[in-house]
């Protein structure tokens, strides 16, 4: 497995906006991403600079680039939008992450 991390900058104040949202994780995204090999998906929150920090496991990271072609994951940034950075495709600003430690 690999991972793959990355940050987001959420709008402030809508940390209990966005947790909410994902709380109610609609079904048919979830299952988007487990069939493109998402797995062990968690994002944390800072709260000094309103960054989020994505971190997932999966088999072929090659397999995310099939995200942004699919109508739930499209119609999910446009929810998603106004509470966060996005570019003008409505997917979030995403900054990859390099690894730079690790302890098995």
């Amino acid at each position: 497995m690999k991972k793959v991390a990355f940050k987001m900058q959420l709008h402030q104040g809508q940390v209990q906006e966005y947790q909410k949202r994902h709380d109610e994780l609609w079904p048919e995204l979830a299952d988007l991403l487990k069939s493109v090999g998402v797995e062990d998906y968690s994002i944390f929150f800072d709260e000094d600079t309103h960054a989020l920090f994505g971190v997932l496991k999966t088999e072929d990271p090659s397999r995310l680039d099939e995200l942004p072609k699919h109508p739930v994951m499209q119609k999910w940034w446009q929810f998603m939008g106004d509470i966060m950075d996005a570019n003008p495709d409505n997917s979030p600003v995403s900054v990859s992450l390099k690894e730079v430690f690790y302890l098995p």
